[in-house]
């Protein structure tokens, strides 16, 4: 069970990952040796699942995003795994969810342009397995990236 202490350690964390144990343990209010022990605890209970440094997109050539939105043409299981898998391979897509209703899926796409998100939508997203439909927005501002869990 999560108590007051751990959901203060995960707040602490998602405002800064790197934070070390003893930093941690003064932030929170205990000693290093049973901070540790609760930060141990929380990633052997999956509560915390990894660590990975925020990067910014434009920073590294890939300022331009796009929604996309994706109607299946049939929702059978072996159709959903096929575009599920093929989805989980693409570098470019960050982002994936299944919806219920219409449309099946939301994608999020980076690319370093609108030409490199054309030639993306027209050889990988139209190859995609059991699309109907793809409809594409632009992302004119993310005003939440990364944003963390109301802990």
């Amino acid at each position: 069970m999560i108590d007051r202490i751990d959901r203060e350690i995960l707040r602490r964390l998602q405002d800064d990952g790197r934070m070390t144990a003893t930093a941690l343990a003064t932030e929170v209010g205990l000693t290093v040796a049973p901070c540790h022990r609760r930060l141990k605890d929380l990633e052997a209970s999956g509560a915390i699942s990894g660590y990975r440094a925020v990067i910014d997109p434009a920073a590294v050539g890939l300022g331009f995003e796009a929604l996309v939105f994706v109607t299946l043409a049939q929702v059978d299981r072996a159709t959903i795994d096929e575009f599920e898998a093929m989805v989980a391979e693409i570098g470019h897509i960050t982002s994936a969810q299944r919806l219920f209703g219409d449309p099946d899926y939301i994608l999020t796409i980076v690319a370093r342009d609108l030409p490199a998100y054309q030639e993306f939508y027209d050889t990988r997203l139209t190859s995609l397995p059991g699309v109907l439909r793809l409809r594409s927005t632009l992302v004119m501002k993310n005003l939440k990236p990364g944003a963390g869990l109301p802990l």
